[in-house]
């Protein structure tokens, strides 16, 4: 294929190829010129113009395919286009001549169509420079249009349309005649010519004014004759060229006097007559009525109604949203009146009224519900609105008029029914559409939506009251603060006007209604309604039988009631389950015999009212099955039971009570077959087993003896059938945006859809997706849908024996009936035992044996050549499942070979399209049948069948079997993909466009062959780059092809080739081809395009967008999208058609895309991102009426920032979205939330200021989010303070955000401020009308949150500015106080629970940040102390913001420590198991009511954390120890104060001591805690966690608490267990250390208990022996410690844990292990350092818990802890510092070491062993071979020296072990490094001062010479740097210490050894100026010493001078110049006496 790439078609290579590999190189090669020519240079082209069209015009005589003549003819006008023209003429004249060829073969067809194709493409590129030669061709191609076939006359439409673009207003001439044809093929027989000559049409009405004037008539006529029998795609094009030609003649200009004398301009009148004749009369024109017509038996055919309303619609997208909002009023008049009193004909029987009604709803919806803005739509309401009221007048006026012409009257009632069901649906559409938006339209009193809705209710007809239901249900969704008003309306007029009968209904309506809304509305309502409603329905139930006038509404309401009131779900519904049940129970005659009794006696109204009840009951039983699943205990089970035999029975009895009592009883007994059967197909088969055959009997005749004529098919199947093979029976079946009303042509001519009325028990249910309204079908019908779902299961559950006698009987009944009748039964037949093999299937069961197996084959086979498409399809699919159940490969082998003897023979289309679709669905459920041959056998048989080109549709099933097969074969297929891959090609290639189906089918062929190829086709062999080239070549093919799904199917093609082989696919195409269908009005197109935008973002986001804008910027004629991509880029365009798109699958998808997108991109593009989240939400901005400020608080001066922030951009002029809707200004709130988080990700500059500033002044691409602040804040207040409360969440979510991220970026021009203070008042804005009483409690709650964020996040100092919010805060404490009696009744009780916990919360936040500030504060004041005593002006400025803020919680912390302790009880009763149900308090807690229990958890759940913390803060900090002293049970009231723990009031003590009550509190806080991190889901939060354990370090801060823990061992024991289980199980750090924190104050509370202990028992034992105290602390006098009991245990335990998952050399297991033993050292990350350290803390404080003997055998552990953290972590750092886990082992070991334990007599000796062995081990760390380099000497010199310190001297002067250490001194006196040095010094200094000789001698006699010789050789090599003087000095400091340590005798020669040593350090004057710094530093250091040194030993001193003269006279020269320096320094002081205080200071600070 790569010599196809040239610009001249290489003649050689072609001639070499075989037949069909020619034509795919010559399509490679056009396709290849399409894109060079554009590029290539005009030299070039002329150069090689003469051969190139040449070679292309010869192409035209090779019968060219289809795609290849578009091609050629496309080559052709560029190549003229750019190169020159003159030849041009030649070559239209030698096309003119192949179409006037007498040739009428076949075989010469294809070269005829190329010529006309090639003249169009010519006239489009080329237009007026062809002159006048236009007049001939058009003559020429129209005089061949006269005898063309179908494809002729199609693809001369499509040239004509061309040439007509081209030309333009030059064309003029021919227009007539065009039409003139045109016209004709309007009407074709073949669509595709009809889809045609409309696209021709349009494109002449561009120019051809009198289309739209003079025969504007005849040109609407045409249209509607053109939609009779018409597809999907003729209706849309001819609505399209309809619609478009009416909005012309509406809008054209007058024009000008030359043109048309007669013209008149047209009005908006007399268009909508013109649509509404087509509407109504059809197309039998407007004068001629024929004879039926008058007679009124015609009906207008359906096409014809739902083209038109098709027309409808573009006729006024077309006009725009501005057109329909000015004449809106006038367009709903005309539209309600096509279901009008004044057109009886169009609505004469109930199926037309349905099928008219939809297509009004359909106009309206997409016009309304599509075009207009959110404002428009709500001035659309009102209008409606005014309509409902008119009609309501009219109504009213008719019923109560008394006089005789009442009774022509009530006809119009019936005929307005229609006007208002359409009016009252689409009300409620629109407002639910707007949501809360709507609060607005609804408060309007003027228009009375809600008075309007109600007062329809009383409607005489019952499809109104229906709908009027439906309404109220909308608005309640819409508007959740309406439900319980609502419902308390409708309750309060069902009692007022209980005798009527309409009002019985029709409020019951509404009631179930509004119920069926409650579960789309999260905030719900008041539990006690469903007790109110229970009531009302019981009442209704039993006051039926008194009144016979309404007796039958009651008995329905008040079922209906029961039955909504099902869906509220378990909560509510087990208090009221023993009333239901009862009533259920009484509603069936007990026994058989009073089933008897009743059949005698009765007449047909009673019986109308029993079955009416019946079938009520049977319902509300369903609806409690599968809405309360929960509650169906075997129990309740066994009392649903026993009136279902009954109810069977009256079944079976239905048919004679039928005779008996006439017609009337028809409907009811049909209705309550239907809730039986789908009652029983919802209960568990075996609660019935006993009437199954009784059952079956009743569905086999449903099933066979139909009471209707009705083709049920298009409802019964479709869900039967694989949704891949329902895309062979053409669009009607699939998922278009028309499905609404297209529906309807679905369901033959006797059905027109579902409508409410049919079953008012569908009001309450779910709807179905993507539908408004629940549309039932009529009860005949259902009763067959149900049958067999029901036939199903019991099928599937029947004796082997009893399915024959079933099936032979079902296939008797289908042989005797005949012609349509039959197919009607075949049909229910097969759909009752297609859904009972999908039963067997999923349960697994077989069929039975061989006879059942034959009849089943016999039932499908029979199916498989019907004549129904449908039914075929089904009986496939049905087929396959039956060999999947069978699951028998002898049996499968047998059905394939059915098929291939039946498709070898037959030659009709009916069984060769059902057997070849069989074959493929064996593939689908039996994983391809394993054989290849028989995989060659079906491959063989369909790839002839999909080469039938006689007929389209053999072509198409074959080719869909084919696509399964590949799709499911596997690997076993890949032997054939190349001849599969190239017979698709061919097909491609040559399949004539017209049938789509084919395409389709070929494209599902091609996608499961890239598919099966998968990853192999990034391969580079040749066999691969074959097979890509050819996949890709067949993309392109389909990409052209005219039908917009094949297109679909070429872009998912492309997808599978961008995921398999991503560098093949160009990128900048595709994204082309996805932008010019973003807009197209098929959806499965538009999904396609979305899915695979969706796939390209998550790999390349950038170059995607980038590809986009460069497109439109190239922006090519034929492209003009609907979406503005210049300006707003992709993403944009993206989020424009998010707003408009309805479908729900692909706005999904949409908002994918835009994540990924955004992801990828937002942080590069970042100005770009927040424009236009800013866009969309400002286009709500505008919307908002000023969000309500309320300024009337104390803060005068906040007037003018909060209302300036309101109005600051008002001067945007433009908006790239139009009135966003809101949802997606709630998207684009969302955005902003995770661009935030995608900066935080990306960098700190984004949150840092000066850093941002700094790098975009370097470069000014750079962006940053901390310079868009302003727009954050911005947006968030824009959301925040919309209408729509999702918004407002969103809005307040983005706020909350903002404020945790930017709190502490500071503003670097007022240094002190944080840059978020300027926008307080934005903040105090925003969150001011969340606190309004009528804002719902979820955004409260949230506001709540963003409050204390705001008050903790300190960013406002000023308390008077913080006081602005604080206030809102304070105002909803309020609010709590006022406690459960005072909730509004609005929503359920749980929100309230919500909103007060969210409050408790808030202020738990604001208090917990005041403590920690103030306590950081105190920190630094007792810091500041330390070090200065004039830094108490600065500290009193910082504590006064920190204390001022807890001044602020102060005032309130009384109440709300109650309200706190109060929840926390709530939380404690909540979180108890399921089996301590019973002791919870009736009433329910102080919180929540005891029904709500299982929604207020979740509030609980996430709150209680922070309130337990502040609480133990609360009590801490009153140190327990303040109790109210009236805090008696006369406080226990119910609002503020903890109810007390389930105890009765009799056994309560009457007063509780303070004591008692701080125990309970003490217990609640721990209790919580310890429930909570006992069982920690995986999923619990970080910060619950970290606040849990901050409350329990608080709670043990203080001494109280610490005593109850301390004296409660088991207590510790299992809070050290818990804790221990948290650290195992979570890895952060920050859980670790807090844990670590309370073990550690756990263990000081248990040596402050045992050190109690000890002291009052010395006390009281004073007098008596020591030895007879007792032992205290663990181990007792055994020192066996008990794991589990022992909190030693469980401390070491814990302790272990941490270390040994720091430090794993520390396990003795592992240390043996080789891979621990490479010795080297780990250095730990911070954290770990911290953990370790804080481990080793604990450590070593555990031997003071234990006694004696207890510490004796816990000490090996832990000196082998310590010691081993020491060895592995003491490394050398190089700045000398000390790792942090090293200092703590030193600080445990000092700790350890100097243990009174170590003293203690019992213990003593166990311990100076041990310790012994400690040092042994220490000094051996040295001894290991290759670790000396590491390891750190200072740290072990250390430790040593802690143990020569610290221990007894018995331990450390055994010989052995002294020399030892005296060693290890040595050799680290001779470091080289100054540094170690240095330490060494130091430790030998405090072993020198030991004050037990014993010890410090042997130091003293082995080291102090070398210390004395060291400091003597000093004298030559002075010190070079800092470190080596230091040395010196501390050499000289041991020298003199060791002088004052000395005895007498020994001393005088210590001194005269120091100062010649001391002296040789001085300088003389000279040598003092040029000596280096150090030097400098040594000759003072010597001065002083010396200055000291003299007087203490005065004789030495002496005696030295006199012996030594220059000693002497260096000495004095010295001290003189010192006091020369002395003298100039305190001059220098005189001069300058104001530099006296500072330097003071700095001494000071030494």
């Amino acid at each position: 294929m790569e010599l196809a790439h040239s610009l001249l078609l290489n003649e050689e290579a072609y001639n070499q190829l075989g037949g069909f590999q020619k034509a795919e190189f010559i399509f490679e090669w056009l396709q290849f010129l399409e894109k060079l020519l554009p590029v290539t240079s005009r030299a070039d082209i002329r150069e090689n113009q003469k051969k190139l069209v040449e070679q292309l015009t010869s192409l035209l005589n090779n019968s060219p395919g289809p795609p290849t003549r578009r091609l050629v003819a496309k080559n052709l006008a560029v190549l003229y286009s750019t190169g020159d023209t003159f030849s041009v003429y030649q070559t239209i004249d030698k096309c003119n001549e192949l179409i006037r060829s007498k040739d009428d073969s076949p075989s010469y067809l294809p070269t005829k169509l190329a010529a006309v194709v090639c003249l169009g493409y010519l006239y489009k590129k080329l237009g007026r420079i062809l002159g006048n030669s236009f007049t001939d061709t058009v003559g020429n191609v129209l005089k061949a249009m006269k005898n063309a076939e179908s494809q002729g006359r199609y693809e001369i439409m499509l040239s004509l349309q061309n040439i007509l673009k081209g030309l333009g207003a030059a064309a003029i001439p021919c227009h007539r005649d065009i039409y003139k044809a045109a016209r004709s093929c309007l009407t074709d027989r073949s669509m595709a010519v009809r889809c045609a000559a409309a696209k021709c049409l349009l494109e002449l009405q561009n120019e051809a004014v009198f289309m739209w004037s003079t025969d504007l008539d005849s040109v609407v006529t045409l249209c509607f004759k053109s939609f009779e029998g018409s597809n999907y795609d003729v209706r849309l094009a001819v609505s399209k060229l309809l619609g478009t030609v009416l909005a012309r003649a509406l809008t054209s200009k007058q024009p000008t006097a030359s043109t048309r004398h007669n013209f008149r301009r047209i009005s908006l009148e007399e268009v909508m007559e013109l649509l509404g004749t087509g509407f109504l009369r059809g197309s039998c024109g407007f004068l001629r009525a024929s004879g039926d017509m008058l007679k009124g038996t015609s009906s207008v055919s359906r096409d014809v109604r739902v083209g038109v309303t098709q027309a409808y619609v573009v006729f006024v997208s077309t006009l725009g949203a501005q057109w329909l909002e000015r004449n809106f009023s006038a367009f709903l008049s005309h539209i309600l009146d096509l279901v009008s009193q004044s057109h009886p004909k169009a609505i004469q029987n109930q199926m037309d009224a349905i099928g008219c009604r939809r297509c009004v709803s359909f106009i309206l919806r997409a016009t309304v519900g599509g075009l207009l803005g959110e404002k428009a739509q709500i001035t659309a309401a009102k209008e409606i609105c005014q309509a409902i009221w008119k009609l309501k007048k009219v109504v009213d006026a008719a019923m109560s008029d008394s006089n005789l012409e009442t009774r022509i009257t009530t006809t119009d009632v019936t005929a307005s029914q229609h006007v208002l069901v359409c009016a009252l649906q689409e009300l409620g559409s629109l407002i639910h559409g707007l949501g809360t938006t709507a609060a607005p339209l609804l408060q309007d009193s003027s228009t009375g939506v809600l008075e309007a809705v109600i007062s329809v209710i009383l409607h005489p007809s019952i499809s109104v009251r229906l709908t009027a239901a439906w309404c109220l249900r909308c608005i309640a969704v819409a508007l959740p603060s309406y439900v319980s008003l609502l419902l308390d309306r409708c309750i309060e007029r069902l009692s007022v006007l209980k005798s009527s009968p309409e009002a019985v209904t029709g409020y019951s309506f509404a009631v179930a209604a509004l119920l069926g809304a409650v579960k789309h509305c999260p905030l719900g309502i008041p539990h006690g309604k469903g007790k109110v409603i229970m009531t009302v329905a019981e009442d209704m139930l039993c006051s039926a039988s008194q009144n016979s006038r309404i007796s039958l509404q009651r008995t329905q309401g008040g079922w209906l009631l029961i039955a909504a009131l099902m869906t509220l779900g378990p909560a509510v519904v087990q208090h009221h389950l023993p009333r239901m049940l009862l009533l259920w129970k009484c509603i069936f005659p007990s026994s058989p015999k009073d089933l008897e009794t009743e059949k005698t006696r009765g007449d047909s109204f009673t019986w109308q009212v029993t079955l009416e009840g019946r079938a009520g009951a049977l319902c509300a039983i369903k609806s409690f099955v599968s809405h309360c699943a929960g509650l169906l205990t075997d129990e309740v089970v066994q009392r649903l039971l026993p009136p279902l035999p009954s109810a069977v029975d009256l079944l079976t009895q239905l048919s004679s009570i039928y005779k008996s009592y006439g017609n009337s009883l028809k409907t009811p007994s049909t209705v309550y077959r239907h809730k039986l059967y789908e009652l029983l197909a919802v209960l568990p088969p075996k609660t019935y087993e006993g009437s199954f055959c009784a059952i079956l009997k009743e569905l086999v005749t449903d099933l066979t003896v139909p009471d209707s004529q009705i083709d049920a098919s298009t409802f019964l199947l479709p869900p039967l059938c694989h949704e891949n093979d329902l895309l062979l029976l053409g669009p009607l079946l699939q998922e278009t945006d028309h499905r609404f009303i297209e529906e309807q042509l679905l369901l033959g001519n006797s059905i027109a859809g579902g409508s409410l009325e049919y079953d008012p028990y569908s009001i309450y249910e779910k709807v179905a997706k993507g539908d408004s309204v629940p549309k039932p079908l009529p009860p005949v019908l259902s009763v067959i849908s149900a049958a067999t779902r029901l036939f199903g299961v019991i099928f599937s559950h029947v004796a082997e024996s009893h399915r024959l006698q079933v099936l032979e009987q079902l296939l008797n009944s289908i042989k005797q009936t005949k012609g349509s009748r039959q197919q009607i039964v075949q049909l229910n037949v097969v759909s009752a035992f297609s859904t009972s093999l999908k039963h067997l299937a999923n349960c697994k069961g077989s069929l039975g044996p061989e006879e059942v197996r034959r009849s089943a084959l016999t039932l499908v086979l029979g199916a498989l050549e019907s004549n129904n498409p449908l039914l075929r399809c089904a009986a496939a699919e049905c087929l396959a499942r039956l060999a999947q159940v069978v699951s028998d490969s002898a049996f499968t082998a047998g059905l394939a070979q059915v098929s291939f003897d039946k498709l070898k023979s037959a030659r009709d289309v009916v069984s060769r399209t059902g057997h070849s679709l069989a074959l493929g669905c064996l593939y689908r459920y039996l994983g391809g049948i394993g054989s290849t041959q028989h995989l060659n056998a079906c491959v063989g048989i369909l790839y002839t069948l999909s080469q039938d080109s006689t007929s389209p549709d053999v072509q198409a099933w074959a080719l869909h079997s084919l696509s399964l097969i590949v799709d499911l074969a596997g690997p076993l297929y890949h032997v054939h993909v190349e001849p599969t891959l190239s017979l698709v090609l061919m097909l491609l290639l040559t399949v004539p466009p017209a049938y789509a189906e084919v395409h389709q089918s070929l494209g599902r062929c091609l996608n499961a062959l890239i598919t099966t190829l998968g990853p192999e086709l990034q391969g580079s062999s040749m066999t691969v780059s074959a097979l890509r080239t050819s996949c890709l070549l067949g993309c392109a093919v389909m990409q052209d092809n005219p039908d917009c799904l094949v297109q679909a199917q070429a872009i998912s093609c492309l997808q599978q080739l961008h995921m398999f082989a991503p560098r093949h696919v160009n990128l900048s195409s595709l994204v082309s081809c996805l932008c010019v269908n973003l807009c197209s009005s098929y959806l499965l197109l538009r999904r396609a395009v979305v899915a695979c935008l969706r796939q390209l973002v998550q790999r390349e986001a950038a170059e995607v967008s980038e590809y986009a804008v460069a497109l439109v910027k190239e922006s090519r004629e034929d492209f003009t999208p609907d979406v503005n991509i210049r300006e707003i880029g992709l993403e944009g365009a993206l989020l424009g058609l998010l707003d408009k798109e309805l479908d729900q699958r692909l706005c999904q998808d949409i908002k994918e895309t835009l994540t990924h997108m955004l992801t990828s991109m937002a942080v590069e593009k970042l100005s770009f991102w927040l424009k236009l989240c800013k866009d969309v939400l400002a286009a709500s901005a505008d919307f908002n009426t000023v969000a309500s400020l309320d300024t009337t608080q104390e803060e005068e001066t906040a007037k003018v920032d909060d209302a300036s922030v309101l109005t600051s951009d008002s001067d945007e002029r433009f908006h790239p979205f139009s009135n966003p809707r809101w949802p997606t200004r709630v998207f684009a709130a969302e955005c902003v939330c995770k661009i935030i988080s995608q900066c935080e990700n990306a960098g700190s500059a984004h949150f840092d200021i000066t850093l941002a500033q700094e790098r975009k002044q370097r470069d000014s691409r750079d962006d940053f989010l901390v310079l868009h602040l302003a727009d954050l804040i911005r947006m968030a207040f824009m959301a925040a303070t919309d209408h729509s409360d999702q918004l407002r969440l969103s809005g307040l979510q983005t706020l909350l955000i903002v404020v945790r991220k930017f709190a502490a970026v500071p503003e670097p021009e007022f240094p002190g401020h944080v840059i978020l203070e300027q926008y307080q008042a934005n903040v105090g804005a925003a969150l001011r009308p969340a606190f309004a009483p009528e804002t719902p409690p979820d955004v409260t709650a949230k506001a709540c949150q963003v409050c204390s964020a705001w008050i903790a996040s300190g960013v406002v100092s000023d308390l008077n500015d913080l006081r602005r919010v604080h206030q809102l805060l304070v105002s909803s404490l309020v609010k709590v106080q006022a406690g459960k009696e005072a909730q509004s009744q609005q929503y359920n009780e749980s929100t309230s629970t919500m909103e007060i916990l969210a409050v408790l919360k808030a202020w738990a936040e604001v208090y917990i940040v005041a403590v920690e500030k103030q306590k950081n504060q105190s920190d630094a004041h007792i810091h500041c102390l330390k070090t200065a005593n004039s830094a108490e002006e600065s500290y009193r400025d910082v504590t006064s913001s920190a204390s001022g803020l807890l001044d602020l919680v102060q005032t309130d912390l009384g109440t709300l420590s109650k309200l706190w302790l109060a929840a926390l009880q709530d939380f404690a009763l909540l979180t108890l198991p399921s089996e301590y149900a019973s002791q919870l308090p009736a009433e329910g807690g102080t919180f929540y009511t005891a029904e709500t229990i299982e929604n207020a958890r979740p509030h609980y759940y996430n709150s209680w954390a922070l309130i337990l913390y502040a609480t133990a803060l609360w009590l801490t900090s009153t140190g327990f120890i303040v109790v109210d002293p009236d805090e008696g049970v006369n406080n226990l009231s119910r609002p503020v104060t903890p109810t007390t723990m389930c105890q009765d009031s009799s056994t309560r003590p009457l007063v509780k001591s303070p004591e008692d009550v701080n125990t309970d509190r003490f217990h609640l806080i721990l209790g919580v805690s310890v429930e909570f991190l006992c069982s920690l889901r995986s999923d619990a939060a970080m910060e619950n966690i970290i606040a849990c354990l901050r409350a329990l370090q608080t709670l043990f801060d203080v001494p109280w608490p610490r005593s109850k823990i301390g004296g409660d061992q088991e207590l510790g024991v299992e809070l050290l267990n818990v804790l221990h289980r948290l650290i195992l199980t979570r890895e952060s750090p920050d859980i670790q250390l807090a844990a670590l924190e309370v073990v550690r104050l756990i263990l000081f509370a248990a040596q402050e208990h045992v050190k109690e202990k000890r002291r009052s028992a010395e006390v009281d034992d004073g007098a008596a022996e020591k030895e007879t105290l007792p032992e205290f602390g663990e181990g007792k006098d055994t020192g066996g410690l008990v794991p589990g009991k022992s909190l030693v245990f469980a401390t070491l335990e814990l302790c272990v844990c941490i270390l040994v998952r720091q430090l794993p050399q520390l396990n003795p297991k592992l240390t043996c292990s080789p891979a621990v033993q490479s010795g080297k050292h780990l250095l730990l990350s911070e954290d770990g350092s911290r953990l370790v350290a804080a481990a080793l803390v604990i450590l070593s404080d555990v031997p003071a818990v234990c006694s004696p003997e207890g510490s004796v055998s816990v000490l090996p552990t832990i000196l082998y802890l310590i010691i081993g953290v020491l060895k592995e972590t003491a490394v050398k750092l190089r700045d000398g510092q000390l790792p942090l886990t090293v200092a703590a082992s030193l600080q445990a070991l000092k700790g350890l070491l100097s243990s009174p334990m170590a003293r203690a007599e019992k213990s003593r000796t166990a311990w100076t062993d041990l310790l012994r062995s400690a040092l042994v081990t220490v000094l051996d760390c040295w001894d290991q071979d290759g670790l000396l380099q590491e390891l750190d000497e200072v740290s072990l010199l250390t430790a040593i020296t802690i143990f020569v310190m610290s221990t007894s001297p018995e331990v450390t002067t055994v010989e052995c072990l002294q020399k030892r250490c005296i060693e290890k001194f040595k050799i680290t006196l001779d470091s080289k490094d100054p540094l170690v040095q240095y330490k060494c010094y130091q430790l030998l200094h405090s072993i020198f001062q030991h004050p037990n000789k014993t010890v410090s001698y042997p130091y003293i006699h082995s080291l102090a010479p070398s210390i004395v010789g060291k400091l003597q050789e000093t004298e030559k090599a002075k010190p070079e740097n800092a470190a080596e003087l230091q040395v010196i000095q501390e050499g000289i400091k041991v020298v003199t210490g060791l002088t004052a340590t000395a005895e007498e005798e020994h001393r005088a020669h210590l001194v005269a050894c120091l100062l010649p040593i001391l002296i040789s350090f001085l300088l003389d004057e000279n040598a003092l100026v040029s000596a280096t710094n150090s030097a400098k530093n040594l000759h003072e250091f010597a001065l002083q010493n010396l200055m000291q040194i003299g007087p203490q030993y005065s004789s030495v001193f002496k005696k030295l001078m006199a012996s030594s003269p220059t000693m002497k006279a260096r000495l004095e020269s010295a001290v003189k110049g010192n006091q020369e320096s002395i003298k100039v320094k305190t001059a220098k002081h005189a001069k300058n006496p104001g530099k006296s205080s500072s330097i003071q200071l700095k001494t000071n600070f030494l």
